[in-house]
């Protein structure tokens, strides 16, 4: 009698600490008390800074290998660099959305990570197949090492294609958003995410360009393979005390949103009193939301206007494709800080090969490795930003997250414009101090100007970054329904892997038409003769419009119910 009396005590502790929504790796439900949370997202964090170590060992550096042992000029390596990195951060829509749709995140990260680790070991194969050394001077290398190379470099970008989104939105999912101390918590994991991430970027261009520039190819990429390889070991430690979301809905999130577009498609006729009817038979529309893009309401009755089962869709499938459509003025609008972004690793790269790097007496900074101040600035930033910045503009806000997340995306947007201004004027010095020394016609001559005059703007990049990236990173994986939160991620990814494009696009488009007839373009191999000025300053310009752009999109923008913060 006694037993019974207290088995209920006992057992509604255990039934408040289940997760809705989650369950363990063998499918059981879990419990908050021994699964999720930091404890679990340090491992995939973890996996993050060995993963990231591994990408920019290869992107970071990539223009001096093209234009180095690879023998390309400056305009076909930063188009290449610009068309790799854009493919990377593109095929990352149909890696998330198989991982949504079939395999689910864990599986998918575990083969992305196989197919990176195949790329990455190609990748070394091709280097040390060359006869060449890191300090040789350019010629051209034979097509199947050519071949060689850029299989394994866009096999590297097939395996970053499902790791990339996958890895966050299964950290984020560690934290239950229905719960108010870790929804906090979920907040803050994006920005210890990025902080740790650029750690290890750090350690790559510290170390490994060094290693690349100075001694050898093949080490510069074996070291990589082998960070994926720790990685992986990593990421299966941590198995049982993931929490693995449960589908709701067995229907696949796409063609449940896909098939509110083709409906709307199919009733384009219905008249909008037979849909205020419908939506008065189904209940009030449900948050303000659903004011805009009516559509889309079309989709809730059967081209006769009738309501056959299996012919409609239902209000939630409508409200999930609102959502995703209220993205892309957001998404269209980020474009250009995604340009500005892309010229990190290619055109400042080549800007500080002119300069001064010396630090000591025959040892010479990489100027591949000065993108460590971004990161830099990014590890200093962030804890900053997370643990003063935050809680006192909680206190004036009374938002949770201090500001809202198109707030934070908008303030990097802003520091990107001051950054271009900054690197047109920089790079004006440049040619000014090549002319004053009559190195204008001598490229292979070290211009007498240090290379720490780009510190600023590699510096207000980051900071940049902190804002915009991490902002977006949280923004594109809480406004999309939850069936779909890698392929949110990827949506942000794609915002880069598409201002890659871009990039390259101008580029290559600025050098047909400033070139030619003798004349020197603005990307001409010897920079002395070029004017990366003239770029910077477009740059600038097209992120003002941008701004304007982006400042309407994002004043008529609606949260939707998890994230209106």
């Amino acid at each position: 009698m006694s037993t019974s009396n207290h088995a209920p005590e006992l057992q509604t502790p255990l039934l408040y600490d289940i997760v809705d929504g989650s369950v363990d790796h063998k499918g059981r439900p879990v419990y908050r008390s021994n699964s999720g949370g930091w404890r679990s997202a340090g491992f995939i964090i973890g996996v993050e800074v060995a993963e990231r170590f591994a990408y920019y060992g290869i992107s970071s550096n990539l223009i001096t290998y093209l234009t180095g042992p690879l023998g390309q000029s400056t305009a076909t390596a930063a188009e290449n660099v610009n068309l790799w990195a854009g493919t990377a951060t593109l095929l990352p829509i149909l890696g998330a959305s198989v991982a949504d749709s079939f395999l689910g995140r864990y599986t998918t990260i575990i083969v992305a990570s196989l197919i990176y680790i195949l790329g990455l070991g190609l990748l070394t194969l091709s280097a040390l197949l060359s006869t060449h050394t890191a300090t040789d001077l350019p010629c051209s290398p034979p097509l199947f090492q050519l071949t060689l190379f850029f299989f394994a470099l866009y096999l590297v970008a097939i395996g970053e294609s499902g790791h990339k989104p996958c890895a966050q939105a299964f950290g984020a999912d560690q934290f239950d958003g229905h719960d108010a101390q870790e929804s906090k918590a979920k907040s803050s994991f994006f920005n210890w995410w990025y902080c740790c991430k650029s750690g290890g970027t750090m350690v790559t261009l510290l170390i490994l360009n060094y290693i690349q520039d100075n001694l050898n190819w093949g080490l510069g990429f074996g070291i990589p393979c082998t960070a994926m390889l720790i990685s992986l070991v990593i990421f299966l430690l941590g198995t049982k005390m993931y929490r693995y979301s449960v589908k709701v809905d067995k229907k696949s999130a796409f063609l449940r949103i896909g098939s509110v577009f083709v409906s709307s498609i199919r009733n384009w006729r219905t008249t909008p009193s037979a849909i205020a009817l419908e939506e008065e038979a189904r209940g009030t529309l449900p948050h303000p939301s659903s004011e805009q893009y009516m559509f889309l309401n079309k989709a809730l009755l059967a081209p006769n206007g009738s309501k056959e089962d299996g012919k409609v869709c239902s209000l939630s499938d409508v409200e999930e494709a609102k959502a995703l459509l209220r993205l892309v003025p957001i998404w269209t609008s980020c474009l250009v800080f995604a340009v500005v972004f892309a010229q990190r690793s290619t055109l400042f790269t080549k800007q500080a090969v002119t300069m001064d790097r010396s630090i000591s007496h025959g040892i010479d900074f990489p100027a591949a490795s000065l993108q460590f101040f971004i990161n830099l600035s990014i590890v200093l930033f962030i804890p900053i930003y997370d643990r003063i910045f935050v809680p006192l503009a909680r206190a004036l806000t009374r938002k949770s997250s201090g500001i809202t997340m198109l707030q934070r995306i908008g303030t990097g947007i802003v520091l990107s414009v001051m950054t271009m201004v900054i690197a047109a004027l920089v790079e004006m010095k440049r040619l000014k101090t090549a002319q004053e020394h009559g190195l204008v016609d001598l490229p292979d001559v070290t211009i007498p100007m240090s290379v720490w005059w780009l510190i600023p703007q590699y510096v207000l990049l980051g900071i940049a970054e902190s804002f915009t990236m991490v902002g977006l990173q949280e923004f594109f994986y809480d406004q999309v329904p939850s069936d779909l939160r890698s392929v949110g991620i990827s949506l942000n990814l794609s915002i880069f892997g598409t201002g890659n494009f871009l990039s390259s696009f101008l580029i290559s488009v600025i050098e047909k038409a400033t070139g030619g007839n003798g004349r020197y373009s603005w990307f001409d191999n010897n920079l002395n003769r070029a004017h990366l000025d003239y770029f910077y300053w477009l740059l600038a310009g097209m992120s003002v419009v941008q701004m304007a752009f982006y400042v309407y999109s994002a004043k008529s923008y609606i949260y939707n119910r998890r994230g209106a913060v």
